[in-house]
């Protein structure tokens, strides 16, 4: 196994049949003045010396020295160590409520912008726990499932939005039902659920549903954002406000944080209600708790280790050009008697 680690630097390779073609140009302009200057038998009996092999060989070996360096630029690695990780944690699986009351902008910037706020915070916080993504509104939508890649499920998370659900409304209850596929290991002690909502559920068996979960050994927690005043929900055409969401009778809807609800749900399973209007306030609480929990094993797993081969690379094509350097332009003297390139031939 190999990579690449700097494959740009192989653009620099250019350079080598650039110098190619202007050692060519400049061969070709020597052969022409030579022959103005005199015939090809003169000019050896005058420069009796002179080798093409040599400046040939001489090329070659600064071409082959240039090209190995920039290979050493590039940094080549090859897989030579195995390592074996061993991930401890615990699963958590963040409910998040993406319906329209959740742009209500009672709280800055809004509810879903806060609650995206307290979910990143929070992956940043925590260690090898696997970390999973549930978004909902009338109906639950897996967003990320159960995974150790912390920067892809920040990604995920930003991306959440009223428009990834297909009928509005906050039922926390079908996302209950889906979090239950999101823990598969039977053997995890530790599951956590976070639900972030401003708790405008409608519907009655939410309590049931999360009974059955906390049974299952799910540790419920639950975040409220948005004030208990209320606020509307602005509707929005490209980024600008055009209005305010109305009901039937055409008054603007005021949408209220119902913390009863959330309070309810934590409650049927040993959880904690916790007011996420200060960001930090539900961060450090649940990062504590977390951290606390009892870890278990969940991944082991070996990967390759690349080591760097930059400077085998280095070593061959600083050798190339001390070759470079030490060979001279003329014959060598020994060569000359052993004939071995049969650059003499007997004058007539």
């Amino acid at each position: 196994m190999y990579k690449i680690e700097a494959p740009i630097y192989f653009y620099l390779l250019l350079i080598v049949p650039s110098m190619l073609v202007i050692f060519l140009l400049v061969l070709w302009w020597k052969k022409r003045t030579q022959r103005k200057f005199s015939n090809p038998k003169l000019l050896k009996i005058l420069a009796p010396n002179a080798s093409k092999f040599k400046a040939t060989l001489k090329v070659t070996m600064l071409l082959l020295g240039i090209s190995f360096l920039i290979i050493s630029l590039t940094n080549p690695k090859m897989g030579s160590k195995l390592k074996t990780i061993k991930r401890e944690g615990v699963d958590v699986v963040f409910a998040l409520d993406i319906s329209k009351s959740m742009l209500a902008e009672d709280i800055a910037p809004n509810r879903l912008e806060k609650s995206k706020q307290i979910i990143s915070k929070l992956i940043d916080r925590l260690g090898s726990d696997r970390v999973g993504i549930i978004v909902y509104a009338g109906n639950s939508y897996p967003l990320l499932p159960i995974t150790t890649d912390h920067a892809a499920a920040n990604m995920f998370l930003q991306n959440a939005n009223p428009d990834m659900v297909s009928s509005q409304g906050t039922a926390i209850n079908e996302a209950l039902e889906l979090a239950k596929t999101y823990y598969n290991n039977d053997e995890q002690t530790n599951r956590f659920l976070i639900i972030i909502s401003d708790g405008e559920d409608h519907q009655e068996e939410t309590k049931q549903v999360a009974q059955n979960l906390a049974n299952d050994g799910v540790q419920i927690y639950t975040i409220g954002v948005g004030t208990e005043r209320g606020g509307p929900i602005p509707m929005r055409l490209n980024g600008a406000v055009i209005g305010y969401k109305k009901d039937r009778a055409g008054e603007t809807v005021i949408t209220k944080r119902m913390p009863e609800v959330l309070q309810g749900i934590a409650n049927v399973s040993a959880g904690t209600y916790i007011d996420g209007n200060i960001t930090e306030n539900p961060v450090d609480q649940l990062a504590k708790i977390i951290a606390n929990a009892e870890k278990n094993e969940f991944e082991t797993k070996q990967f390759s280790d690349y080591k760097d081969q930059f400077q085998w690379f280095l070593a061959i094509g600083l050798f190339f050009l001390c070759i470079d350097t030490f060979l001279l332009d003329k014959k060598t003297k020994w060569l000359r008697k052993v004939d071995l390139f049969n650059e003499e031939k007997k004058m007539p």
